[in-house]
């Protein structure tokens, strides 16, 4: 993935530091077969004069026959998991080398599903962004709260915790992508306000500054937790907000274009 570089849009900036290039990543979660490779197709076709990067991750088993579908377009493709090790008797799992091999550019680890489904520790996000980091793709790693740790007050802290523990060693606007989805709003409907993400994303940045400095300001946060066409824009203009990681919206071609627009 290219560096984020700067422009001079209305969108994705933030308040004192540098505008970065908006992200739009979409997450089909385990949805898609052949037959879906004609809205990967319809959305890459809807790309021509935007701006924003934009990424499909696919299920495993389409990768490489979406990297074909999107050659000659902008349409980007990444993966929803990696194992921490390049090879060996790991029956079922996919390694960052294998991805790479089909094609793939990005994998999200520490998705708040692989966290709850498969017991995934900050420890084992951390592994896995770090081999995603090293073996050329770019780690987008997700961190989010539970609506328990919201009510009870803790929501900043869990998130903090998580971004410094999942992190890789090595960190840097090309290989490096943060998304913030609380676990609350993934498939619910609900969306955290426009306030909530503002104020997260302003701790995300602070803490990425207090880590790694002028780096910290170019690692683009991501919003995700239900977007969709009709809050898409109000949610990539609060500061901080680089882009947004899509879920359910983003298996429509009309409606993850038009968060893609939203942008703009």
């Amino acid at each position: 993935m290219s560096a984020p570089t700067t422009h001079s849009g209305a969108h994705s900036g933030t308040e004192s530091g540098p505008e970065l290039t908006p992200l739009i990543a979409g997450n089909w979660k385990m949805h898609g077969v052949k037959a879906d490779l004609a809205t990967l197709a319809d959305i890459a076709g809807g790309l021509s004069g935007l701006r924003a990067d934009v990424m499909i991750c696919p299920p495993a088993t389409l990768i490489g026959s979406s990297v074909a579908q999107a050659h000659g377009t902008s349409l980007l493709i990444g993966a929803q998991d990696c194992h921490p090790t390049e090879n060996g008797a790991h029956t079922g799992d996919i390694s960052v080398g294998m991805l790479k091999d089909a094609g793939a550019t990005a994998v999200i680890v520490g998705h708040s599903e692989r966290r709850s489904d498969h017991g995934e520790t900050d420890a084992a996000v951390k592994a896995k962004a770090g081999a995603a980091v090293s073996g050329g793709l770019t780690a987008i790693v997700c961190v989010g709260e539970t609506a328990g740790q919201r009510q009870l007050g803790l929501a900043e802290r869990v998130v903090l915790r998580q971004l410094r523990a999942s992190l890789p060693d090595d960190v840097s606007p090309t290989r490096v992508v943060v998304a913030y989805e609380p676990v609350w709003a993934i498939g619910t409907g609900l969306t955290a306000t426009p306030d909530d993400v503002a104020a997260m994303h302003a701790s995300l940045r602070s803490a990425l500054m207090a880590d790694y400095g002028a780096t910290g300001a170019q690692i683009r946060l991501l919003y995700g937790g239900s977007v969709k066409p009709d809050n898409a824009a109000e949610l990539l203009a609060t500061p901080n907000v680089n882009g947004a990681l899509v879920g359910g919206a983003s298996l429509k071609a009309a409606d993850f274009l038009a968060i893609v627009r939203a942008a703009e």
